[in-house]
């Protein structure tokens, strides 16, 4: 882009708008905003809605609603265990795809 390019970019940007339609929006316009506002409303409802359903803390102290949440999401790792343990395998086995066996981070 040489300077006459920018120049002439900068005097056509500068001018004033100009014609019967400027400044004037149709009423579709206004429809497009209110049910973007509608849906900003609704969806701040809902997040609210979720958030109540939170604990007010969340306590390592007492573990009991988090542990009733995770009632059987562990059943394949203590299936397992029970299989190592009949067969005598050790956990530090690697598995089949060549790595060690993953375990749970300490917390």
């Amino acid at each position: 882009m040489n300077t006459v390019d920018i120049v002439n970019t900068v005097m056509v940007l500068a001018e004033e708008p100009q014609g019967p339609e400027f400044g004037k929006s149709s009423p579709l316009g206004l429809l497009v905003i209110l049910l973007l506002l509608i849906g900003t409303g609704f969806l701040i409802w809902s997040m609210n809605r979720q958030l109540k359903k939170l604990p007010e803390s969340f306590d390592t102290d007492h573990p009991e609603p988090d542990q009733a949440f995770d009632e059987g999401t562990d059943a394949v790792a203590a299936q397992s265990a029970t299989d190592d343990a009949d067969t005598g395998a050790t956990t530090d086995a690697p598995t089949p795809d060549g790595g060690a066996e993953r375990r749970p981070a300490d917390t």
